[in-house]
């Protein structure tokens, strides 16, 4: 029970002055008291909530409160609660789209005067209820299907959490949690134990530029949103919540409770009822926006280095992957082409435009493309064109009526402030102005959260050299106080910003300074990156009606829409390659499923083993890019022949999935489903997989499963319940009766990747760029389990004109097929349905073959129909089979069945034309 006597300690200390972090346990007021609630005019519940007891403990109590809920659709319930009687800061309705709830001026005089005590505590929508208490205001989200309870607000004595808070810059809730619940979310940060949320972990959401080797820790996204999964009785459910605030905060996940603690804006929550992970993302990103299709070759492989200092060393490196046959479809530049650090320009000297242009033309002819870096930060400078356009457009962030002065790589710098439509206007002007200087493929978007080398009110003295180019050039070198003057940079309540309880306005821009129409940065500050994504994807769409490529390191709520992200800074060390898993998969949850990490690692020098292993993982993250830092030595993958030899490897086995990896970009496009995705999303009822971090899925049935161990040359590996087909030799295969781990040979060179059954994938022959790639003959693999008597597998491929900027079928520039197959009866047929064939007739693409895996016979004589018409000659067409190969030990009891993989080659069937190949086996009926 709370004790006053703590409570007039803390008062006490607060009245003298001393500053004193408030336990995680300790109980602020006694809550709210519903007082009246009614229809809303646009639906839904509209209530109003009044104070019960005012406390000043991070400031006075907000006394009325506006409670708005709606089931907004069958399977998404808000829950949105504000101050009755002043609007509030809420991340613009612009940038992120979505309903409004009730003015506070439409309802609150109204529901004062009208105020009654309802009979009904339930508001039940298709999937979830949504229930209340009174005195105090407590509410339950509830699953209708199972009565099982997803959100629970209420405190009890015995409970280490308050009832509702709701301050000025401090506000509080909490949800009662079963203790087997799974959790997963709330990032963006780099997660030690894994996947799952661990209890007791400090989780807290505030963009900032801290190295990603800071675990526990805000880095640089903010994602106020987790995946809650469950097991009752052997059967799973999932659902998520998402917290729509861009304000600091600290969610402290104690295992059987979950507590939010935000420096400001509302409460907005959205809960989605599910059931299954693949569901949850699916309505998440209905709502906040589908992920943004991707062109084809951002599929390839990316190389980027800091510290390429000319263009002579960037041709190098192109002929140098070319030469050792490595696949390579984008070369990056950092700030290397600049000048002088400076945004939309180049280096006269060490990236002259004739070469460059030259150079441009020459990858561009042979399908290659070329990505650069741009800061947000615009550097002061007079005689800096983009600067004074700036100016006079008055696109920066401010600070007492001038513009906010920081510094990052170009010196001293203004920020500009997205959230103007007259900078959206500026910033898409440069984009052009800039892609007319260098016709560019993409841009990267960096320091985004935003970051600042400088602290607090910083001013240049006239004269002085900034940086002088004898340090590090992240060194403030301006003149600066500290601002803490106002409430905004020192609010009452600290959260464990950088992991240290660092001031909110640390290496960043002032909490106090302010964006178009007085917004200020306080409440702004973590949306920063994602209104730079939307103005930069905006300004590319304008440019020669290509679909965009944009990597953006600070990410928010919606960022998946428009860009894609990499994981920041992080290190060459074992355990920073294991890391990658779980912020990969992370993301994929949050809307984000283009994504991956710094392959080998950015700083410091990996060893070579390591680097062999990353790029046998890394060849499988969405975003496949290999990046070092300035002061690290080169380690693009020809450097050693080991590491050349991994790559060929496993990048070749990469371009040879393009299609399917293609595919499962719409299928993220069109539903949201991430493209790396937990076991636990296709094997929800496993529970083995529900902390599984060292092994991913991408899409529904291709499974990785890397080395992430110096000196290991075998791995144990979590194997669900089916038969598993390697996909680099597909005669091996593992049969699992139940869900346990085997240890499977892992040499240097070798990536363990397998292929679930019931699965039709599409792949190509691969090349070294992916414009080659996509133009060879296609392979359908087909997966049974393993010697079924009868079974069935399906499939899909997606093709389209990669660079037309939206990814949909009836645009005459696209094709999509479904593929099945059936074994019954001794007989095995393939067959397609095929929608929009024309752009697929058009490109002339062919299947050549198919590999069906786990039958129990080899082939006899075949029928073939094309478009419900039978192919007379056939005479082409050749059968071969292989023995499959167990490399486990089978369960006691079990026999080793003499099972094949079959070839059926010499095809030429249309892609664009319906097809169905049958042939007859010797298997018993």
């Amino acid at each position: 029970m709370f004790s006053w006597r703590i409570l007039l300690l803390f008062l006490l200390l607060c009245i003298l002055g001393i500053d004193v972090a408030f336990s995680t346990s300790a109980k602020i007021g006694k809550g709210y008291h519903l007082i009246s609630i009614e229809n809303a005019p646009n639906g839904g519940l509209v209530g109003l909530l009044q104070a019960k007891q005012k406390n000043n403990i991070y400031g006075p109590d907000i006394p009325l409160l506006q409670l708005y809920v709606k089931h907004e659709t069958g399977t998404r319930l808000r829950v949105h609660i504000t101050d009755a009687k002043k609007q509030r800061w809420e991340v613009p309705y612009d940038l992120l789209p979505r309903e409004k709830p009730p003015t506070v001026k439409q309802t609150s005089g109204r529901s004062l005067q009208n105020s009654y005590t309802p009979k009904a505590k339930e508001y039940a929508g298709s999937e979830l209820i949504f229930s209340y208490t009174i005195d105090p205001f407590t509410f339950s989200v509830k699953r209708k299907s199972n009565g099982q309870t997803l959100f629970d607000s209420r405190s009890e004595e015995s409970d280490p959490y308050s009832d509702l808070v709701f301050k000025d810059q401090y506000l509080e809730i909490s949800t009662k949690l079963p203790k087997d619940a799974s959790l997963y979310g709330l990032g963006e940060n780099t997660q030690p134990h894994g996947i799952k949320l661990y209890p007791n972990d400090p989780y807290t959401l505030y963009t900032t530029d801290i190295s990603a080797i800071n675990l526990n820790a805000d880095l640089y996204g903010s994602h106020p949103v987790y995946m809650d999964l469950r097991n009752v009785n052997g059967e799973a459910s999932a659902h998520a919540v998402l917290l729509l605030n861009s304000n600091g905060m600290d969610v402290f996940y104690r295992g059987n409770s979950l507590t939010y603690k935000v420096i400001g804006g509302v409460f907005d929550f959205s809960f989605f009822s599910g059931p299954t992970p693949l569901s949850v993302v699916d309505q998440y990103t209905a709502f906040i926006g589908r992920p943004a299709a991707m062109p084809y070759w951002a599929f390839g492989f990316h190389q980027c280095r800091w510290g390429y200092h000319n263009l002579s060393v960037v041709e190098d490196v192109v002929e140098s992957y070319k030469k050792a046959k490595i696949p390579l479809d984008v070369i990056w530049n950092d700030d290397d082409h600049m000048d002088g650090h400076k945004d939309f320009t180049l280096n006269p000297t060490n990236y002259p435009r004739p070469k460059l242009l030259a150079f441009l033309d020459k990858i561009h002819a042979r399908g290659m493309k070329y990505i650069v870096i741009i800061d947000p930060g615009i550097g002061v400078n007079k005689s800096y064109g983009v600067y004074q356009r700036g100016l006079a457009n008055d696109v920066f962030i401010k600070y007492e009526g001038k513009p906010y002065l920081a510094q990052v790589w170009p010196g001293a710098l203004n920020f500009p402030d997205y959230l103007n439509p007259k900078t959206v206007e500026w910033w898409g002007d440069e984009i052009r102005r800039f892609h007319e200087l260098v016709p560019v493929d993409g841009l990267w978007i960096d320091m985004n959260e935003a970051s600042n080398f400088c602290n607090g009110l910083c001013t240049l003295p006239e004269g002085r050299i900034c940086p002088n180019g004898t340090g590090p050039g992240w060194i403030c070198c301006l003149d600066c106080k500290n601002v803490t003057a106002t409430k905004w940079d020192d609010p009452p309540y600290k959260i464990n910003a950088s992991g240290i309880q660092a001031p909110v306005g640390y290496k960043t821009i002032a909490t106090s300074a302010y964006h178009y129409n007085g917004v200020l940065e306080y409440d702004a500050h973590s949306i920063y990156g994602f209104s730079q994504s939307v103005a930069t994807h905006k300004a590319l769409q304008g440019l020669q009606g290509k679909r965009p490529f944009i990597l953006s390191r600070s990410t928010f709520v919606g960022s998946g829409h428009y860009a894609a992200h990499w994981t920041g800074d992080n290190k060459g060390t074992w355990k920073d390659l294991k890391y990658s898993i779980s912020t990969m998969l992370n993301f994929g949850i949050f809307g984000v499923p283009m994504v991956g990490s710094d392959i080998c690692g950015f700083y410091p020098a990996p060893t070579e083993e390591l680097c062999n292993r990353w790029i046998e993982l890394g060849a499988f993250y969405p975003f496949s890019r290999d990046h070092a830092n300035y002061y690290s030595p080169r380690q693009e993958l020809y450097q050693w022949k080991s590491v050349a030899i991994s790559a060929r490897n496993a990048l070749g086995m990469r371009y040879k999935l393009l299609p399917y990896l293609y595919t499962l970009n719409y299928e993220a496009h069109t539903t949201g489903a991430p493209i790396a995705r937990p076991l636990f999303f296709t094997f929800t009822n496993e529970t083995r997989s529900y902390g599984l971090s060292t092994q991913f899925l991408l899409g529904s049935s291709l499974m990785v499963s890397p080395v992430l161990t110096k000196g290991k040359s075998e791995l144990k590996v979590l194997f669900p319940p089916g038969s598993w087909y390697n996909i680099f030799d597909m005669t091996q295969v593992i049969v699992s009766k139940e869900s346990h781990f085997l240890t499977l040979d892992a040499p240097l060179h070798v990536i363990n990747v397998h292929l679930y059954q019931n699965a039709i994938i599409p792949m190509q022959q691969g090349g070294l760029i992916s414009k080659e790639a996509r133009m060879t003959p296609f392979t359908l693999i087909v997966t049974f389990p393993l010697g079924a008597h009868s079974g069935e597998a399906k499939g899909n491929l997606f093709l389209d004109e990669d660079e037309l900027p939206e990814m949909k079928l009836g645009n005459g520039y696209s094709t999509y097929v479904d593929l099945h197959a059936t074994v019954s009866k001794g007989m095995v047929k393939v067959w397609s349905d095929v929608q929009e064939n024309k752009f697929a007739l058009e490109k002339g693409w062919i299947i050549e073959k198919v590999t069906v895996l786990g039958l129990k016979g080899t082939g006899g004589s075949i029928e073939i129909n094309i478009d419900g018409n039978p192919v007379d000659d056939i005479s082409k067409v050749e059968f071969s089979a292989a023995e499959h190969k167990y490399p486990n030990k089978l369960e006691e009891g079990s026999d080793k069945m003499k099972s094949v993989m079959v070839d059926v080659k010499g095809l030429e069937l249309p892609v664009g034309k319906k097809f169905a190949i049958s042939w007859k086996m010797g298997i018993e009926a």
